[in-house]
């Protein structure tokens, strides 16, 4: 049984699903003779997929119920979810990635007018090697992770336009016409979807549906356009080389939009194996974040991540090179200064919280500074 079904008492239901999974492992072990149940294990790590009409069109609380045990029990799982029908049209994730596309096309010096600042704005454009995302918080740990293997992407990071201290940096209009409205847009389909998506863990953990909504309102998320360009293998074949470290990310839930290369890979907590989350047309992964798992008590997984290279295409008898990759996370936070404690619902009576209260703030601009600097 997973450790953390005896830190929640909303969790009954889940014991029951992972019992009945150990079970189906050991019967599967049974049947194939010297398999392990590692193996097994291995075998029944999926990333759920979640049909989310059946909670935005529920008829009673009785059916967003299901929907939201459903969510709650991938996030407690695996700590990913796939979630279709969610209401975003298409047509406006495309036109998100076409815009990002144009803007990453854009000359270098034009995105370094741009350049990413400061932690605590988080916003602007971040070239290639810039960043170097891990578990690491230790500033000179990770300056010599990014010196031996910098993250191969560049991106470009937008907050709420509205606010009064921290500025997002557009290009002009001349040199990306509709890209600031295009993303503008964006960001609040994505907010209104993370409501959506945060009252249905509310229900999964036996809060009233609208318990996050205050919490959440400000809307001091991210918008990251990501953009991968092609890199040749040997660039690629040094150790701890990476399109993007494994790492955890930071807030309560990431949105991810991918396109059709792939590269997402999701670590197993059972077996410590990292296994593909292959893109699935018309869906959205979505993860939870640290401060989601500290406010439930680590009930919710904030699970380890990374990207690597796809596939190679030849380009000589030894050398290959990966296709250009992109997507768009949205990376959802509680206020700024929300203070994240255990939730009550996630505590045995007696029981300790695992971490002490810490806000939004002060976790995320920690965890940038390190990343960046």
């Amino acid at each position: 049984m997973l450790p953390v079904a005896t830190s929640c008492s909303v969790l009954p239901s889940f014991r029951r699903v992972v019992s009945s999974t150990r079970a189906w492992s050991i019967s599967r072990t049974a049947s194939h003779g010297r398999r392990t149940l590692a193996t097994v294990a291995e075998d029944t790590f999926r990333i759920p997929l979640i049909n989310f009409s059946k909670y935005l069109n529920a008829s009673s609380l009785a059916e967003k119920e299901q929907t939201a045990q459903d969510i709650v029990r991938g996030f407690t799982d695996v700590g990913f979810i796939y979630l279709n029908n969610h209401g975003i049209p298409q047509e406006t994730v495309e036109q998100a990635f076409q815009k990002s596309g144009e803007f990453f096309k854009l000359p270098i010096e034009k995105k370094l007018e741009l350049a990413w600042r400061d932690p605590r704005a988080n916003r602007g454009f971040v070239q290639v090697g810039r960043e170097r995302v891990t578990q690491s918080a230790d500033p000179e740990e990770i300056k010599r992770l990014r010196e031996k293997a910098p993250d191969y992407k560049e991106s470009m990071e937008i907050g709420r336009d509205w606010d009064k201290t921290y500025k997002n940096y557009w290009p002009q209009e001349t040199d990306a016409p509709g890209f600031r409205r295009t993303m503008l847009d964006f960001f609040q389909t994505c907010h209104e979807l993370h409501v959506q998506v945060m009252r249905s863990i509310a229900l999964g953990l036996k809060l009233d549906e609208a318990f996050f909504d205050d919490k959440i309102n400000e809307q001091y998320h991210n918008l990251r356009l990501l953009s991968y360009p092609p890199i040749k293998r040997q660039l690629l074949s040094g150790e701890g080389q990476a399109r993007a470290g494994a790492h955890s990310d930071y807030g309560t839930l990431t949105l991810l939009f991918q396109d059709s290369v792939g590269g997402l890979e999701v670590q197993n907590p059972r077996t410590g194996q990292f296994q593909p989350a292959t893109p699935i047309p018309g869906t959205i992964v979505i993860n939870a974040g640290d401060l989601l798992a500290r406010w439930s008590n680590d009930v919710l997984r904030s699970t380890l991540h990374r990207v690597v290279a796809p596939p190679l295409k030849a380009i000589s008898d030894t050398e290959g090179v990966t296709p250009a990759r992109q997507s768009i996370a949205f990376f959802c936070n509680p206020n700024q200064g929300a203070e994240i404690k255990c939730l009550p619902t996630c505590l045995v009576p007696g029981g300790k919280p695992k971490y002490p209260p810490v806000t939004t703030e002060d976790y995320i601009v920690g965890r940038l500074q390190a990343t960046y600097m």
